[in-house]
């Protein structure tokens, strides 16, 4: 007896349910998306099977090649949830992007993948605006990807995002940390929101404190809190490259998985010890907002989140104020947080009550 589910006739992909008129329509309607973040090196146009860049057109003369890649995590449940696809693309360039200059290195082109169940076109289409988006910001070129649409592998309306970026840095002048040493003044720079780490718990809590995410934010009436929520990340890299090359900054760590506390170790060479002070910033209102709601202890918020810094550089005393002035002037907001002392390589966070959800002084310890 045959199957009622079976198909009567000649089977064809789409009765399987993958589109490939869809995806060439989705091709041929990100195309101006794509041509809009030719840089010099790249001539912004997809189709093939890879893409090009001339690094020698780009301005380096014996460039190293570094790479990164990295997704947005499940805060792509929230923007599914609340219809907010326009920004996670800017996410998803800035993990990346941000990931290569802290090596000293300028972004140079981006690739995409892009997969879900069923293709929406409409969604997609958003999604990868999002990402042309973060690639002007970080005058990176987007110079390919690939949509995958695999009925099966995804619930409805789920899809899932990777990012693959490749810069380049002239050989000599990349960021290692080696050059820190005890003295070293640690600089902060503000982040944006949550960026795109903590989402996990973000939406554990969520979920079980009955956020009205449609309304306004406790600690903000002008906004929406799940807007507050989906502030894209930050990216870096237009206010940080001429520092960089000016050879001020010896260290930077991006503040991402781990926090604080894990990330600064990353950039450190052994006998490098950081003390970071938190009093020395005002924690923003979301991050109180989240510690509040979740009884969150301080050392576990400085390994979960930012808690407001997005970056920390090591630069010597002497260029400490030179270096917080340049930035402020690029559109950060800078703090003095800390220093290098003698020790094993480490992080140590500490603070008292005065900017933490804390009726006592703290100290949080990492050794890496």
């Amino acid at each position: 007896m045959a199957s009622e589910n079976r198909t009567s006739g000649p089977y064809t992909y789409a009765q399987a349910g993958v589109s490939i008129d869809a995806g060439n329509a989705l091709v041929k309607a990100i195309g101006p998306l794509v041509k809009a973040t030719r840089r010099a090196g790249a001539d912004g146009e997809i189709g093939g099977f890879g893409g090009f860049f001339d690094p020698k057109a780009a301005g380096y003369a014996d460039p190293l090649l570094v790479a990164a890649n990295d997704g947005v995590g499940t805060k792509l449940k929230l923007a599914i949830e609340h219809d907010g696809h326009d920004t996670v693309g800017i996410d998803l360039v800035a993990m990346c992007v941000n990931d290569l200059i802290v090596q000293g290195a300028e972004p140079l082109f981006f690739l995409d993948y892009f997969a879900t169940g069923k293709l929406e076109n409409r969604v997609a289409e958003r999604v990868i605006a999002g990402i042309a988006r973060g690639c002007q910001i970080a005058n990176c070129a987007l110079i390919g990807g690939e949509t995958a649409e695999m009925p099966g592998m995804y619930a409805a309306g789920d899809y899932d995002l990777a990012g693959f970026c490749v810069g380049a840095v002239e050989r000599g002048q990349q960021l290692t940390g080696e050059r820190v040493a005890p003295g070293h003044v640690l600089l902060g720079i503000a982040s944006s929101g949550v960026h795109s780490n903590g989402y996990s718990l973000v939406r554990r809590l969520a979920s079980d404190k009955n956020w009205q995410l449609e309304e306004a934010a406790p600690f903000d009436s002008g906004r929406r809190l799940i807007d507050a929520l989906m502030e894209p990340t930050r990216i870096y890299v237009r206010s940080l490259l001429p520092t960089i090359r000016a050879g001020k900054i010896d260290a930077l760590a991006h503040i991402t998985g781990g926090g604080l506390l894990e990330n600064v170790p990353r950039v450190l060479p052994a006998g490098a010890h950081a003390v970071i002070d938190a009093d020395t910033w005002s924690q923003p209102g979301l991050m109180a907002f989240l510690q509040e709601q979740g009884d969150i202890a301080p050392q576990e918020m400085a390994r979960t989140f930012n808690c407001g810094i997005g970056m920390v550089l090591a630069v010597i005393p002497d260029l400490a104020e030179e270096v917080s002035a340049e930035l402020a002037q690029a559109g950060e907001t800078v703090f003095r947080i800390g220093e290098i002392v003698a020790g094993e390589r480490g992080c140590t966070v500490r603070g008292a009550a005065g900017n933490w959800s804390s009726p006592t002084a703290w100290e949080a310890v990492h050794g890496a």
